[in-house]
């Protein structure tokens, strides 16, 4: 468990967009519409400010949940709700809020991608590949595939399916090589197979981007002794 947190907490830190904060950050929250609230509780969390993120985070699944109750057919707000909870954690909610959208507005493959990730974390690993590969095949260049492709690696790779793992991380850092944390899984992946040069490679790129990171230079260890032997 605390290292689905670890791998959670890397993505988070990855793939959050600094957003400006406004100089009095908490008073008239409400005045801001679902969307706002989210990227600020967002860059907040970024901070390790998770107390003040979680106010925001609420006002958008307040704000998120007046707007569907007028209009239960506005997919950006089942969107965002949907983003708001999985960033507090609720996964099940996120499913559940999810289903509903899709019965009521259609296939939304935001929602669909949101929901992948959710099921990996409840560890439904059938179901987030399945919801991760309607992502990619409907969207192979949405603003997410990258990141599908990642949780698609790391299903593989928890099932011990190296090869399948290295297709899919190879694919999420050609379209997106700025994640230290994608290469050493990459590394991780070849190295199980085998393929030492290989993942001496994806090694050496996570430590550029990382210099500090000792996994990765302990993975580019082993790869060049066990590729000299």
């Amino acid at each position: 468990m605390q290292s689905k947190q670890v791998v959670y907490h890397c993505i988070i830190s990855f793939f959050i967009v600094v957003m400006p904060v406004c100089s009095q950050e908490l008073p008239g929250v409400s005045r801001r519409d679902a969307l706002q609230n989210y990227r600020i509780g967002r860059d907040l969390e970024a901070r390790n400010r998770m107390a003040e993120a979680e106010i925001y985070y609420n006002e958008a699944v307040r704000i998120c949940n007046d707007e569907i109750a007028r209009n239960p057919s506005n997919m950006d707000s089942y969107t965002v709700l949907t983003w708001t909870l999985q960033r507090q954690g609720k996964y099940t909610e996120v499913i559940n809020w999810g289903e509903q959208g899709q019965r009521i507005g259609g296939t939304d493959y935001r929602i669909i991608e949101t929901m992948g990730e959710a099921y990996f974390y409840l560890t439904n690993y059938d179901l987030s590949l399945q919801f991760m590969q309607r992502y990619v095949n409907f969207l192979p260049q949405g603003e997410r595939t990258s990141v599908a492709y990642f949780f698609i690696g790391e299903i593989y790779r928890l099932r011990r399916k190296f090869r399948h793992a290295d297709i899919a991380y190879t694919t999420a850092v050609r379209l997106d090589p700025g994640s230290a944390l994608w290469w050493y899984r990459l590394g991780t992946v070849r190295e199980s197979a085998g393929e030492y040069a290989p993942a001496a490679e994806a090694y050496e790129r996570a430590l550029r981007l990382n210099p500090n990171y000792r996994e990765a230079n302990e993975g580019l260890a082993r790869s060049r002794q066990s590729g000299q032997g």
